[in-house]
């Protein structure tokens, strides 16, 4: 049975997946979207696979999104009240999965 993959992925972060899901022979389509606490723009990638190409999507995934520390700008709390940078740790990919019942190509 077919499965239809929405994934939730940081922007930057797109273009590796779609690159490493052509490489393995499997396409996608994305929409871009803002949301979450942050507001920060994500990407929707919609992949349709057979069940057993899903373990394989979701390593694609998992690589390019593992946990990514950001360096962040902030102020410490130290004596000569200098600006230092900060590790920032932040998900990078939300992923669904349902039954697809049908799917045409035209």
């Amino acid at each position: 049975m077919k499965k239809m993959i929405m994934a939730v992925v940081h922007r930057d972060l797109t273009e590796p997946i779609l690159r490493d899901l052509i490489d393995t022979g499997l396409t996608a389509t994305f929409s871009e979207s803002k949301g979450g606490m942050l507001r920060q723009s994500q990407n929707k990638l919609y992949i349709a696979v057979e069940e057993e190409e899903l373990e394989d999507v979701f390593e694609i995934i998992k690589k390019a999104c593992q946990s990514r520390n950001k360096a962040s700008d902030m102020h410490s709390f130290n004596v000569d009240n200098q600006d230092s940078e900060a590790e920032i740790s932040t998900g990078d990919a939300v992923v669904f999965v349902w039954d697809l019942d049908r799917m045409e190509k035209f």
